[in-house]
């Protein structure tokens, strides 16, 4: 039998790779569209979406999914609207991963604030924390009476001998612990919310401060209209004076009702170290803390050097520590 050759060469047909339809790179688009523009205009001013806004930096990170899913389908417009938005929320959020270089050359200020859940929060390790971090002066939200006497026993009065208290039962108590004497001064906040005292120090240097101890009713439901009410009654800054606004804010900064008060011409500590990440709320729990309500502001005259959070047992806030420099 005689062999026959043919000739030619026997070739795959080509695998055709497959097309996500545009119709559902819209659909993985959009929401991420409507979520950058509320955020950007600052339309969280209902319930529902106040807290949802929160979640703000998980969107800009689950963004980038999107972002695949328009490329994979091939779609220009898709693809562009998709990076767009991506990078929108890329520059709300990285930037509070990026530290400013800090530029007064003034005496140092430490802060320690934290919210103690009813007053149930652990009072010897919030002693612990003030001996080894050594705060200048420490706010405290949701204080009790109790937990003020659980504070001194566990020696809180021998670091930080001077108080401004308004203690309460429940949520309502907050209180200003100081290295330095303290001047009372007006009580500011709407009436039918937690109690905010705040007080004037006069560092050693001359420097004069004001401290705010920051407890706004959580944003929940019919209490957004309060919520908002104690945001916008914070104190402005004011010269002659360095004011420090420190405590539960039960805000982040991606709410525009924060935002306005930073606006005023001030600068939350932890965006401006780096470290506008680290996540507050709610601790002690089986998963890490999900988002950032607890914040130092100061004055944009001074500069903030570091920040950290801490765990304390028994409440749902990590404590947040900030070292600041005064002009």
């Amino acid at each position: 039998m005689t062999k026959v050759d043919v000739g030619g060469v026997v070739a795959a047909p080509r695998r055709r790779r497959r097309r996500v339809p545009a119709a559902l790179a819209w659909v993985a688009v959009t929401p991420f569209v409507v979520w950058a523009v509320a955020r950007l205009a600052g339309l969280d001013r209902w319930p529902v979406i106040v807290e949802l806004m929160t979640g703000t930096p998980y969107v800009a990170a689950a963004s980038l999914g999107a972002v695949l899913i328009a490329v994979a389908s091939r779609n220009r417009a898709a693809i562009a609207v998709a990076a767009v938005t991506s990078v929108l929320m890329a520059c709300v959020v990285l930037p509070r991963a990026l530290g400013s270089t800090p530029t007064p050359t003034g005496p140092t200020l430490k802060i320690l604030t934290s919210n103690l859940l009813f007053g149930s929060g652990d009072a010897q390790t919030v002693v612990d924390l003030v001996r080894r971090l050594g705060p200048d002066v420490l706010t405290t939200q949701e204080l009790t009476p109790a937990e003020v006497e659980d504070l001194k026993a566990a020696g809180l009065g021998t670091l930080l001998p001077y108080e401004h208290l308004e203690a309460g039962e429940g949520p309502s108590g907050s209180g200003i612990f100081s290295r330095y004497p303290l001047t009372e001064l007006p009580d500011f906040a709407p009436s039918g919310g937690h109690n905010m005292p705040s007080a004037r120090l006069t560092l050693p240097t001359g420097r004069v401060v004001e401290i705010v101890d920051v407890h706004t009713l959580a944003p929940l439901g019919p209490d957004v209209a309060t919520w908002q009410a104690d945001l916008k009654s914070l104190p402005s800054p004011a010269t002659g004076v360095i004011r420090i606004l420190a405590g539960d804010f039960n805000a982040s900064l991606d709410h525009s009702a924060l935002r306005e008060v930073l606006a005023r011409g001030y600068v939350d500590a932890a965006d401006a170290t780096g470290t506008g990440l680290n996540t507050t709320w709610p601790a002690n729990r089986r998963l890490p803390p999900l988002i950032t309500i607890d914040h130092v502001l100061y004055d944009q005259r001074a500069s903030a050097l570091n920040t950290s959070v801490h765990a304390v047992p028994r409440t749902d806030h990590r404590a947040l520590f900030a070292e600041l420099r005064l002009p």
